[in-house]
């Protein structure tokens, strides 16, 4: 069994490797940043010293198994990751942020058993991926972030099946689209839409503009 010192080490170690992990999808303006990826890492290297503390005092006593505890870590970390998960119109966002808290799980539980070389290198590689193989992504297909298309047109048959023309036109892929009427009779069509490097921005507007019966059009984040 871990003596105190120990146990100071492994709990403080997961803070470190549970924070660096925390603090890139903090800085990309995650569900879940820097203190949940703590808690969960910390959490999870406690469950194991836990596991460790009853498996050395009850081992002559009963049948222990030493991995219990670490396996419901395992499968009850999934309702958290579930929470960081969400669906706007069809598009699904937070899956890597779930896959991090697992990850993270994971490192814990490594970390708790005294493994330290395989929670350090974990953390390494999964650094490495969140942050270096996002620029390759970035290189390769463009980084695709959102916008939000709000566009004042008048009510008339036919308007977003122009808007839709253009877009596909532009290889601009739609999201989600709202309407709601305005106070002058007209119609406020807000088009999310996935962004990329090669959207140019101006071509866009005037090529929506050109259609007839629109008044208004912004590109917003």
């Amino acid at each position: 069994m871990p003596d105190q010192i120990e146990m100071l080490v492994r709990l403080g170690l997961a803070c470190l490797l549970g924070g660096l992990v925390g603090l890139e999808r903090e800085r990309s303006r995650h569900p879940a940043g820097f203190r949940t990826h703590i808690l969960v890492c910390v959490g999870s290297t406690l469950v194991m010293l836990c596991n460790i503390y009853i498996f050395e005092k009850y081992k002559n006593v009963a049948n222990v198994d030493p991995a219990r505890l670490g396996a419901q870590v395992i499968s009850g970390i999934g309702f958290l990751g579930a929470g960081t998960i969400l669906k706007e119109g069809v598009t699904i966002r937070g899956l890597t942020t779930a896959a991090s808290l697992w990850t993270v799980a994971c490192i814990g539980i490594a970390n708790g058993l005294g493994f330290y070389h395989g929670a350090i290198f974990a953390t390494i590689f999964v650094l490495i991926t969140l942050v270096v193989f996002s620029k390759f992504e970035f290189v390769l297909w463009g980084k695709r972030s959102h916008a939000v298309l709000k566009i004042k047109s008048v009510d008339k048959p036919g308007q977003i099946g122009k808007i839709g023309t253009v877009l596909g036109g532009l290889n601009i892929l739609i999201e989600h689209i709202d309407m709601e009427r305005t106070d002058d009779g007209a119609v406020l069509i807000k088009v999310r839409v996935n962004r990329t490097k090669s959207l140019d921005e101006q071509v866009l507007i005037e090529r929506i503009q050109n259609i007839d019966g629109i008044s208004l059009i912004e590109v917003c984040d």
